[in-house]
């Protein structure tokens, strides 16, 4: 009887093992069949011209991105020095405060603010940031912006950032932080020389995890930075992107405009790759064995 009873369980942990393998082997077929299309339909569109030049006119050969990757780089970048900063002082804040009630509204509107859709933080940004600029005697001053755009994916990026931040420096033990304080170092000396090197790793996969997330969106952007077809460096006006670049031109009706979109397509999806990648490297070097 003993010995059914064994070769029972062994058979159902068997049945579920290949259950799980299955499952899996579902879940990778779409992904590799959409990676498969993108680099098809895209590698022959990429070329040097097409890294350096800006979108020709419809009925022009050629062309390129380059407007739209510069565009992407200004705005994640304004973006992650908006975010970074406020985004690892309120997790230093929520992890040094955790029964707080202060700490516990900023920790609840921290998790609703994770699961807004992005196109509402869009919408948002636009009304505070855009419609403000567009209406009235000053309206030559701003209104659409790469800046407002950067406003928006900062937004979304702080989420990540903060709970990954408080999450890291949980798992640090006190004693770290007594020992620096009992050999008379000011709280905030400790804190950012003592507690947040030690836990840069899981901050910084943090970080990297939110720029890989707003490297990809476009519903904010289409509220905020609005597109444009030159090179602009000026933060202050409307400037092109890949996310919007890809929106636009994948769905208009010209055979160049769609070249466009794929060549695009496959940058952006080598970019975020690349930021995963490079998060794994970062957070194996630096970790810290407690």
């Amino acid at each position: 009887m003993d010995g059914k009873n064994v070769k029972l369980r062994l058979g159902k942990s068997y049945g579920f093992q290949w259950l799980i393998y299955v499952l899996a082997f579902a879940c990778l077929v779409p992904l590799l069949a959409i990676l498969f299309y993108i680099v098809r339909a895209g590698i022959t569109k990429i070329n040097w011209h097409f890294l350096v030049n800006i979108p020709k006119p419809v009925g022009e050969s050629g062309g390129g991105i380059a407007n739209a990757l510069v565009g992407s780089t200004l705005i994640i970048f304004v973006a992650a020095v908006i975010a970074i900063p406020i985004g690892i002082m309120a997790g230093v804040y929520l992890s040094e405060n955790r029964k707080s009630r202060l700490a516990y509204w900023c920790r609840l509107c921290t998790d609703i603010l994770q699961g807004v859709p992005s196109i509402v933080v869009g919408i948002v940004a636009y009304f505070w940031l855009v419609r403000p600029w567009d209406i009235g005697p000053i309206h030559h001053k701003g209104g659409f912006s790469a800046l407002s755009g950067s406003a928006a994916l900062a937004i979304m990026m702080l989420p990540i950032i903060i709970r990954s931040t408080e999450e890291t420096l949980k798992l640090l033990p006190d004693s770290l932080k007594e020992a620096a304080l009992a050999l008379g170092m000011p709280f905030h000396r400790v804190i950012f020389k003592v507690v947040v090197p030690v836990g840069i790793s899981g901050i910084l996969s943090g970080v990297m995890l939110s720029v890989a997330r707003i490297t990809g969106e476009t519903a904010p952007l289409l509220f905020t930075a609005f597109g444009n077809p030159y090179l602009s460096v000026n933060i202050g006006k409307p400037m092109q992107s890949l996310p919007l670049m890809i929106f636009n031109y994948a769905t208009s009706p010209y055979t160049d405009w769609l070249n466009l979109a794929w060549g695009a397509s496959l940058i952006l999806l080598v970019w975020v790759l690349l930021l995963n990648i490079f998060t794994k490297v970062i957070t194996r070097k630096w970790k810290v064995q407690l």
